[in-house]
């Protein structure tokens, strides 16, 4: 009767989150400090009394779900949005992670009075945005931003956290009965970001190759097999001592670029299969929390969020991005949706699970600040973004009645192409578009709608376009749609 029960609590508790989803949205909250507060309420010391006391699982399962969160947030990642700000914010995501390190640890030392190994530890487990918090807040939102910000932010956040890991077990390491020589652990974390890429890299054209070429009789296998790849990714990259984290993100970006078997059906799979980890995981880590440990912290960890919002976060996007073209108003964008979510906390579970002197109060410490960061980054970003007159329409995505196998062998891709705002195309009928040879606009996503085209359909902005076209033209057609109305 044990394990059915168990089974029925978490089932219940995965129901009431989704179920609670459309209370949050209308009021702004954003669904994973909604998860979080679940958590705490069904914890010892909420009303659910469920006596959860494991680090070392919370770590594990969070570590697993991150993995995933991590692919599909690479899997839809487009990398000719992502190609203009591809260093910005790979600088962003390294650089950022190891001033707010630096600023944070020595914030911790010398305001708060924590010890130098604990503060820079602590500085080590906020330093990077989170990936399920940042992908979250911009998908659900419903805020277009300008001057491919999303992009920037959705890198910065796929791409820190190996980082902000390697930073905190490298520190815990000296903690350890045989502390490493600082040559060694320099070493370490260039031998787990090499690793790591070319192992993402290497995966991800195998996966697609793999899709491709297996031909299964059973569509329903193929998101198993993904599924089961992206394990395969995190596991063996950690194996052969690459960052794993990593790997799983360039992985996704890697296969979400390419077109594979079943893709739409696959990334709608892989979205819920996202959606279910960040549930499990924000229900675990609440799970995990004492809230009645969080009051005797509330000086220190107001004292440590707002010097993490309005200092360490700022600077380091304004340090990283010096040179990078963007305006005050942008950067202080960037600043602020710098969110801290489930990363942090997990890394928080990493010397409470080692055993090291103080962790309770530092993982009670790292979970209100990212409650703070939840509540007050997370719920204002649509009202930032207009502040700050940065706001953009927002891209639809379509959601279409059919699929089309782009297989490897095929002559032909079904493609998704975006009508930009201010587009030379717009108002134009189809027939002038002047498309390559062979190549038919099958279906037009506007609004909530599907429209069938003729060649007299006229285009309008924020237009979905599914095209199939020869192989090789995709840049052509970008092109056409890309290029803007002159302005005289």
């Amino acid at each position: 009767m044990e394990f059915e029960f168990s089974t029925l609590i978490l089932s219940g508790l995965i129901i009431l989150s989704i179920g609670l989803l459309r209370i949050s949205s209308k009021f702004g909250v954003p669904s994973l400090l909604l998860f979080l507060m679940i958590g705490m309420a069904a914890g010892t010391d909420g009303p659910g009394g469920i006596d959860f006391d494991n680090p070392l699982l919370a770590r594990q399962v969070g570590s697993i779900a991150l993995a995933y969160i991590l692919f599909s947030g690479g899997l839809e990642t487009e990398w000719q949005k992502i190609k203009p700000v591809l260093w910005k914010g790979i600088l962003l995501g390294n650089l950022g992670v190891l001033i707010t390190w630096a600023a944070m640890g020595l914030f911790s030392v010398y305001v708060l009075g924590f010890s130098p190994i604990i503060g820079f530890l602590l500085g080590a487990v906020v330093s990077s945005t989170d990936a399920a918090a940042v992908f979250n807040v911009l998908r659900t939102r419903n805020s277009g931003m300008k001057k491919g910000l999303t992009s920037l932010l959705e890198l910065e956040s796929g791409s820190n956290d190996p980082l902000a890991v390697l930073l905190t077990v490298s520190i815990l390491s000296l903690l350890g009965p045989d502390p490493p020589q600082t040559s060694s652990l320099i070493l370490h974390i260039l031998m787990q970001f090499s690793i790591g890429s070319a192992a993402g890299l290497g995966f991800g054209y195998l996966i697609f190759k793999g899709l491709n070429r297996i031909k299964l009789d059973y569509e329903g296998l193929y998101p198993v097999l993904i599924s089961a790849s992206v394990l395969f990714v995190y596991s063996a990259t950690e194996l052969i001592g690459g960052n794993p984290f990593l790997a799983v993100y360039i992985a996704g970006v890697v296969l979400g670029n390419q077109s594979f078997v079943h893709k739409r059906s696959n990334v709608r799979f892989l979205d819920g299969i996202a959606w279910l980890m960040q549930i499990i995981m924000f229900l675990t880590l609440g799970l995990l929390v004492y809230p009645s440990q969080i009051p005797p912290l509330f000086g220190t960890g107001i004292l440590f969020s707002l010097f993490l919002l309005f200092v360490a976060r700022p600077a380091a996007v304004f340090i990283s991005l010096f040179r990078s073209g963007y305006n005050i108003r942008e950067k202080l964008l960037v600043s602020w949706i710098g969110l801290r979510g489930a990363a942090p906390i997990i890394l928080a579970t990493f010397p409470f699970a080692q055993g090291v002197d103080g962790s309770e109060k530092i993982f009670h410490l790292v979970f209100f600040t990212v409650l703070i960061s939840l509540l007050f980054q997370g719920t204002s970003v649509p009202q930032v973004v207009r502040w700050l007159g940065l706001d953009a329409p927002l891209e639809q995505r379509a959601s279409y009645p059919f699929e089309f196998e782009n297989r490897e062998q095929s002559d032909s891709n079904l493609l998704e192409f975006i009508v930009p705002y201010g587009s030379a195309s717009v108002g134009k009928f189809v027939y002038a578009l002047n498309f390559p040879e062979n190549s038919l606009i099958t279906l037009i996503y506007r609004g909530d709608g599907h429209i069938v085209p003729t060649g007299k359909t006229k285009l309008e902005e924020g237009d979905v376009l599914l095209i199939l076209t020869p192989k090789g033209s995709e840049d052509q057609i970008r092109e056409i749609l890309s290029k803007m109305e002159s302005v005289t």
